[in-house]
């Protein structure tokens, strides 16, 4: 049983690294979010969303299943794991765009004539800002070893009933912490947009986070249920996870 729980995390631990590569890969690319939504309201006008947002919030939902069924230590486990690995693919990515292009690069791509241009294509996908980097590296640490912490919070205080409580509570706090030190550090500090535009994007994004955390709300029951049948991790009587 514990060789076939331990396959299952390994699984989830390496789905988990993936999204998160994924995600500092795609957040780079910027796109307008509720262009006609709120035409005299909230917003007034178009707002920029990361594309980091379509897979980021899956990294959440990923953490509290592994918090559920392996407890907080293998959670924490899964988190810091991720930020090292984050690191490592971002050093070499940093490799792969200094190494010299060969003339040969171009031959496969007919919309590129010379190293050069195909070269400034690749570096445009790939090279991503010092203060996107810190903001976005600080900001997953900090807000998923918050989710964590808070899951495992709730889920005492629910003695382990409903996890549809501790999974949004944990889940829109950590998000929030998240989006504001992401924002504040990357189009604040770093691109100098002034801090009513940051205040918007950050409104924004929290609002798409929270409906994402709310849909997901079946997921997070399947998941549990799904790998708790898959790696045989049975439940205590009191609610709480046998292996943490």
């Amino acid at each position: 049983m514990g060789d076939r729980s331990e396959v299952v995390f390994s699984i989830m631990m390496a789905a988990f690294v993936v999204i998160l590569v994924l995600t500092n890969v795609i957040a780079g690319k910027l796109f307008l979010a509720f262009p006609e939504t709120f035409p005299d309201g909230i917003f007034g006008e178009a707002v920029t969303l990361t594309a980091g947002l379509i897979t980021y919030p899956l990294t959440f939902l990923l953490t509290d299943v592994v918090c559920e069924v392996y407890g907080q230590r293998r959670a924490n486990l899964m988190v810091v794991t991720g930020f090292f690995l984050s690191i490592l693919m971002l050093g070499i990515v940093q490799i792969a765009l200094v190494v010299p292009g060969s003339p040969v690069w171009p031959a496969g791509n007919p919309n590129y004539d010379t190293v050069a241009q195909i070269q400034q294509a690749y570096e445009s996908v790939f090279t991503l800002p010092g203060m996107l980097l810190l903001g976005s590296m600080t900001a997953y640490l900090a807000a998923q070893l918050l989710d964590v912490k808070l899951f495992h919070f709730w889920k005492r205080v629910t003695r382990g009933k409903h996890l549809w409580l501790r999974n949004n509570a944990s889940t829109m706090t950590s998000q929030l912490v998240d989006t504001i030190i992401v924002n504040s550090i990357f189009l604040g500090w770093g691109l100098g947009l002034s801090w009513e535009v940051v205040g918007k994007i950050i409104v924004a994004s929290y609002i798409a986070k929270v409906v994402l955390a709310l849909a997901d709300t079946p997921f997070i029951y399947l998941g549990v249920a799904v790998v708790r049948r898959l790696a045989h991790m049975p439940v205590s009587k009191e609610g709480v996870d046998i292996l943490v």
